[in-house]
């Protein structure tokens, strides 16, 4: 068994995203609101999310817009203070990620106890926030400082926001990935949060690295989620759902376990 597999009991698994409000430090932060508008609001999408019975969750930035390659640590030790409020009420798994900086999202799980992380970690790319050349090497031994070589590592492998610099093409990266930097599992992405990884792109990316956990990381859908775990080996979903399928929305209980039900009734045929 592969590290993956002993934290995800079930087959495809489904990790769902808990966006956290922006936080201190971040533009687009509600100072009326505080912290404990963040943590209301944290709770219950974590509650709907549990109750539609999806495999994990990951508390994320993403209203940190702009987005940044060195995370203000206010924002890092609030997210940290939201989920250290929510520990006790969380069922499933759950992981971490700062964007678009490797070590805060290492920072951040540590100090709360993820199973895991996300991030982009290796590559070289032309983004919207300028030249991006993340450090898979540093990211990992800081890991292993904080005492936290358990901590699942989650490579993202198409950037969103970016245009890769590396014109190999992406199952050729992949495997490079795999081979110099032992990730946990390797996602794949559409251009930005929300639009759908090519079908073709997880199929060459899966067929290079049978033996990896090649996960969809974002777009997935209800009514594709069929397709895409035909092909990837879980999914990680956010913008789906929420209310309306708004990025920016509070999750949708409803929608949340409509997701859920099709996820079940395809695992019954597996």
């Amino acid at each position: 068994m592969t590290r993956f597999s002993r934290l995800f009991q079930k087959p495809k698994p489904v990790i769902a995203m808990v966006h956290l409000g922006a936080l201190p430090g971040s533009p687009l932060y509600d100072a009326g609101a505080g912290l404990e508008g963040l943590l209301s609001a944290a709770r219950a999408d974590l509650m709907a999310l549990q109750a539609a019975g999806v495999d994990a969750v990951m508390f994320g930035n993403e209203n940190d817009r702009p987005y940044e390659f060195n995370v203000d640590p206010a924002s890092t030790a609030t997210a940290a203070y939201v989920i250290g409020q929510l520990r006790a009420e969380i069922t499933v798994p759950f992981g971490v990620n700062m964007l678009w900086d490797p070590r805060a999202s290492v920072a951040l799980g540590a100090a709360t106890g993820a199973a895991f992380i996300r991030e982009i970690f290796t590559g070289t790319y032309a983004s919207d926030m300028g030249f991006w050349a993340p450090d898979a090497g540093d990211a990992m031994r800081y890991r292993d400082r904080l005492g936290r070589s358990d901590m699942l590592m989650l490579f993202n492998i198409s950037a969103e926001f970016a245009y890769s610099l590396d014109q190999r093409s992406l199952p050729d990266r992949a495997r490079s990935a795999v081979f110099s930097s032992i990730p946990d599992a390797v996602l794949v992405s559409g251009q930005i949060t929300g639009e759908a990884a090519a079908l073709s792109d997880l199929e060459a990316v899966k067929a290079i690295l049978p033996d990896t956990p090649v996960l969809a990381n974002t777009g997935v859908k209800h009514e594709t989620v069929a397709e895409v775990l035909r092909v990837a080996d879980g999914c990680i979903v956010g913008s789906s759902l929420k209310h309306d399928g708004d990025t920016w929305n509070s999750v949708d209980p409803a929608r949340a376990l409509d997701f859920m039900d099709r996820v079940r009734v395809l695992r019954g045929r597996m």
